[in-house]
């Protein structure tokens, strides 16, 4: 089995957040949910279990940096995995967010190369689908499980040892699920061309996904995976800029709802066509925590004023 070094996927201060987008085209992600939801097929894709794995030793609480022992250099050639400690939590199943720690060894020398996410401080939730990568490494782990995995050295680096606590498993329908707007949420004004003007209150950015139908359409409900053509303005929080808008570009764009950030996802599933959306989304639920991510808009809460103007069934 061949499989991506997490390390490589955990750049950034080990975050792990597979957000990726452009500037001049909608909040684009890689896919964060499958339909299947099935857990038994992250069992499937998962590294098998192997002596090596097993003779590493772990000790410590789930959660807090371990102390890890074995006898190197450790000689093998297939990556490898065991369950060291079974949580008695949530299974994860396909495009559910994971909350971890991790910890990578050198598994030539012993020696700790990074760790991250112990002692309160996760790294950043991560969906765990069906070819995403991390897939590998989780399986359908349990929440407050401790995975040992070992990879053999390839073009991209030597050898490695993997500790990674499942801290935490939220659910794909209940990642940032979207809720009725706070006391402190912007407002939008539309020109007599129909072009929006966010503005943005006094206040602290809330957290989540916080959302204001505006104008309910009468049109088709958009499912997920549909393919939606969008109208939309978006600005950050932090001083109300714009920094995206199809209004400004003069037409729509196009794409599929499970191919956006997740903010932006969920302003999209259940609505009509013809509705009118005002829409916020804390970093997590959107391009990630700053130092999380590379993209120019981590760490940024975003607004966006969306209309819905077509969908096509997926």
């Amino acid at each position: 089995m061949r499989i991506r070094p997490l390390v490589a996927l955990s750049v950034a201060a080990l975050s792990a957040v597979l957000l990726a987008g452009c500037a001049g085209s909608a909040p684009q992600s890689t896919p964060t949910a499958s339909e299947t939801g099935a857990a038994s097929d992250l069992c499937a894709v998962a590294v098998p279990e192997g002596d090596v794995a097993a003779s590493v030793s772990v000790s410590g609480e789930v959660g807090e940096l371990p102390t890890v022992e074995f006898e190197a250099p450790l000689e093998f050639t297939s990556a490898e995995r065991v369950v060291a400690v079974e949580g008695d939590g949530t299974q994860i199943a396909d495009g559910d967010y994971v909350t971890y720690a991790l910890a990578v060894y050198d598994a030539a020398t012993g020696e700790q190369l990074q760790a991250g996410g112990f002692d309160g401080e996760p790294i950043p939730p991560q969906p765990i689908t069906i070819g995403s990568g991390p897939d590998a490494y989780f399986g359908c782990a349990t929440e407050g499980s401790r995975l040992v995995v070992a990879t053999p050295e390839s073009q991209s680096g030597g050898a490695l040892v993997y500790v990674i606590d499942v801290l935490e498993v939220t659910p794909a329908d209940a990642w940032c699920a979207a809720t009725e707007p706070g006391d402190v949420f912007p407002t939008v004004e539309y020109s007599a061309d129909g072009i929006p003007t966010i503005t943005i209150p006094e206040g602290e950015a809330p957290e989540g996904v916080q959302l204001e139908v505006l104008e309910e359409g009468d049109g088709a409900t958009v499912e997920p995976g549909d393919t939606v053509t969008v109208n939309y303005t978006g600005v950050k929080w932090s001083d109300g800029s714009v920094f995206d808008s199809s209004y400004e570009r003069g037409e729509p764009a196009q794409f599929s709802t499970t191919g956006v950030v997740a903010g932006f996802q969920r302003a999209l599933e259940g609505q009509t066509v013809g509705s009118k959306i005002l829409v916020s989304m804390s970093p997590t639920c959107g391009y990630g925590e700053a130092g999380s991510s590379e993209h120019e808009l981590a760490g940024e809460t975003l607004v966006f004023a969306l209309e819905i103007v077509e969908v096509t069934e997926q």
